[in-house]
């Protein structure tokens, strides 16, 4: 029953039960009049609220649903605000002193872009700025969006990234897919994480297949390595904090990591504040080996993950280890 059908409820409750009050006290001459009209009118009342409250609960999912699609059909509007542009990769004119000293993006809901292995690094190369990193493929190997998003532009550039997608996330990243030799979707599309959404290529300024991945905020790039370990194909932490002022701007890989071992080896807690210490899983990690890292045995393990000793990890998955 959808809202206006409920509303309509308690008014139709209203006129159907006033007359049948009146005509309950005739056919039932034996009771009180007061008092068979006193438990019908608590009854109605509770009627109304019970109603009154699906109407509530109604209202809420209805709220919360309009949040979620704004959000998609926005990602990161406090951020960005109105600023959406099809052509351009960074039409953003803020100064760092427009920046805020600090943001912290969730990078848990993650997908890797490709499987393959580095190639090209980010930093300067050829007397240019190589403003992301290369990660190998073969023509034809399916692109997947990192994160969920928008797609912002969809374009070819000759002399630059080839065919290429920019995505604009909820978490205030755009990652950008170059050198691609199909696109597969469109501006303003809405997409998840793990979605197809190019393949790979050759294309533009490219000396071999393989596929260019940059991560930016508000227009500047960020160094990739930073947020993900391409060679276990997970990210660093759940939580990646940008620092713009910092005199090493990207906190991500050393500076991150570090802070967080600091905090498990001090205090015995994650750094989300639990009391458990935890360990994210990296490519080739068993649990036996685990067991032997950690101090603990493969039994302990499985009790405090609700696994078993067949349990395939996976890459990127966080285990409580403590």
């Amino acid at each position: 029953m959808n809202l206006t059908g409920l509303k309509q409820l308690i008014i139709t409750g209203l006129i159907v039960t006033t007359p049948f009050i009146e005509i309950s006290a005739q056919v039932n001459p034996g009771k009180p009049t007061n008092n068979i009209h006193n438990q019908q009118h608590h009854d109605l009342l509770a009627n109304q609220r019970n109603i009154r409250k699906e109407i509530s609960l109604i209202d809420s999912l209805t709220f919360f649903r309009k949040l979620k699609q704004e959000a998609e059909e926005f990602p990161a509007i406090d951020l960005y605000g109105d600023e959406w542009n099809n052509e351009w990769v960074n039409p953003y004119k803020k100064s760092m002193s427009q920046l805020p000293d600090s943001f912290a993006i969730n990078v848990a809901d993650y997908c890797m872009p490709v499987p393959g292995y580095k190639t090209s690094d980010y930093g300067p190369r050829w007397r240019r700025m190589h403003r992301g990193v290369d990660l190998k493929l073969q023509i034809g190997d399916t692109v997947r969006a990192a994160f969920s998003g928008k797609v912002r532009i969809t374009k070819y550039d000759a002399r630059g990234y080839g065919y290429y997608v920019l995505l604009r996330h909820g978490n205030g990243l755009e990652t950008i897919y170059g050198h691609l030799s199909k696109i597969l979707v469109r501006p303003n599309q809405i997409v998840k994480v793990g979605e197809p959404i190019a393949l790979g290529g050759n294309t533009g300024r490219s000396t071999g297949p393989h596929l260019h991945f940059e991560t930016r905020f508000l227009g500047i790039d960020l160094n990739p390595n930073d947020i993900f370990d391409f060679e276990n194909q997970v990210p660093h932490t759940d939580i990646f904090v940008y620092h713009p002022h910092s005199t090493n701007r990207y906190s991500g890989k050393n500076q991150n990591n570090a802070t967080v071992k600091k905090a498990v080896a001090s205090s015995g807690k994650h750094q989300n504040g639990s009391k458990y210490a935890t360990h994210r899983v990296k490519k080739g990690d068993t649990l036996y080996a685990l067991a032997s890292k950690y101090h603990t045995s493969v039994n302990q393990l499985c009790k405090l993950n609700r696994i078993n000793k067949s349990t395939k990890l996976r890459p990127g998955q966080v285990l409580k280890v403590k």
